[in-house]
């Protein structure tokens, strides 16, 4: 190839790098536009912000204003928790249930109706911790003497006429109630029935069963239910009820 040719070829090639730079140069143009853009609303944000500022000190009664009425709403937002609260408080005094009704409800429900039934027994802190891994312990709750409550609960859709409650369930109870959760008083409670062995071993091992009887007295709200049990510990500590 000549050398005139080569001369020719790379003349050719020069304009694709003048629209290069022309590219170049419109993105750095738009950058300096954007940068701008953002510094003059920076500046007006300021310019608004000490107006507004300035206004306020000349107006002071508007923030005083202003800070009234912020007090009188959460004056009032802790007024209707305080109401209720205190409506929870009343309503849980005066919760019932029926055997009947615990026999429609789920096991989820039926571990719920006997949390809120230690709630109304005194025991503010009760909750429900049933479900995958709770280690045999479905309520847990602290009574006013301080005593801790480690609770499984069994139901039965067919209440009475559903399978009993064994020696197993128990036995779960027993391996977990005071070793893992700390337990002073460990209770299963079931709206069915409880086999004769079950109820022998949970008397050698100092655990509480609460039978369709026992819970058809408790759940009418005849008395708490450390008072339907036998040979409950002591209390822990002191408290207005004891």
């Amino acid at each position: 190839m000549s050398s005139r040719a080569r001369k020719g070829r790379a003349t050719a090639r020069r304009p694709p790098a003048r629209r290069r730079t022309r590219r170049a140069s419109k993105r750095q143009q738009r950058a300096e536009d954007r940068l701008l853009g953002i510094l003059v609303a920076g500046v007006a944000a300021v310019a608004l912000a000490v107006t507004l500022i300035n206004w306020l000190l000349a107006h002071w009664w508007v923030m005083a204003a202003i800070g009234v009425l912020a007090v009188l709403a959460g004056g009032t937002w802790i007024y209707q928790q305080q109401q209720k609260a205190r409506w929870e408080a009343v309503r849980a005094q005066g919760l019932r249930y029926g055997l009947s009704q615990l026999d429609t409800l789920h096991h989820s429900q039926f571990e719920d109706a006997v949390r809120d039934l230690m709630r109304r027994d005194g025991c503010a802190n009760a909750v429900r911790v049933g479900g995958g891994g709770d280690l045999g312990a479905d309520v847990k709750a602290t009574d006013p003497w301080g005593r801790r409550w480690v609770i499984q609960c069994k139901h039965r859709r067919n209440g009475i006429a559903g399978s009993a409650v064994g020696t197993p369930d128990l036995q779960v109870l027993n391996g977990t109630a005071r070793q893992v959760h700390g337990a002073d008083i460990a209770v299963i409670v079931t709206n069915g029935r409880v086999t004769a062995p079950a109820v022998a071993f949970a008397k050698q091992q100092r655990l509480h069963v609460i039978d369709r009887h026992t819970l058809g007295e408790w759940a009418s709200g005849s008395r708490p239910l450390w008072e339907l049990l036998r040979s409950v510990p002591p209390p822990r500590r002191p408290s207005p009820l004891s």
